[in-house]
């Protein structure tokens, strides 16, 4: 997909913010040190428009990207980090339901996970949880350059395997040093996006 703009609209800490209008969107959601906002940022060919940091678990609001005039990139908090106290984890936790369960605009979910090893507990936690509540959900494998090429395929079965994955969602296998995997990303989003 040729990106031709790519902004940051609102970075929603309530409900009551998120973007009204008919553009469909889909969530990136992920443990927080998964590669989020490299994923953002190689897809869209933008170096710096998603903030990347040391401090996992930086990210706690939902950013919304508007693409192309077409169709949103919700980035949601990164799950599984501890350095939150329980009660912003618990203020989080209602926006980010209230954004799963209510959200007619939503299309689909990229869940990120890091290639390299089994899913986490919380991994396995919000692929379930996404599953039990309908959604279409597309797997981002990061950090791909990060192990031989020759050993994708067996990570990308335990990564199938663990998760239980659903006939229907996908894997794609995704660098985001090499930018391995964006076409297929692409192809993928499209399709849930605009199917």
């Amino acid at each position: 997909m040729k990106i031709n703009s790519a902004e940051i609209v609102i970075s929603a800490a309530k409900p009551n913010q998120f973007p009204a209008g008919p553009f469909p969107e889909v969530a990136l959601s992920g443990r927080s040190n998964v590669g989020k906002s490299s994923f953002i940022n190689t897809v869209l060919a933008r170096k710096n428009l998603a903030r990347t940091s040391q401090r996992p678990g930086k990210t706690q609001t939902l950013n919304f990207y508007f693409i192309n005039e077409r169709f949103h990139f919700v980035d949601v908090p990164g799950y599984g980090y501890a350095k939150v106290s329980k009660r912003e984890r618990e203020a989080w936790g209602k926006v980010m339901e209230t954004y799963f369960q209510e959200r007619e605009q939503l299309k689909g979910v990229l869940q990120l996970i890091d290639i390299r090893h089994q899913p986490t507990a919380d991994d396995v936690m919000m692929y379930d949880w996404l599953k039990y509540h309908h959604h279409k959900v597309l797997i981002i494998a990061t950090k791909a350059d990060k192990i031989p090429r020759g050993k994708w395929d067996k990570h990308v079965k335990q990564l199938k395997e663990y998760l239980q994955l659903d006939k229907d969602d996908n894997v794609v296998v995704f660098s985001s040093e090499t930018g391995h995997g964006k076409d297929a990303a692409w192809r993928e989003i499209g399709n849930l996006l605009f199917d």
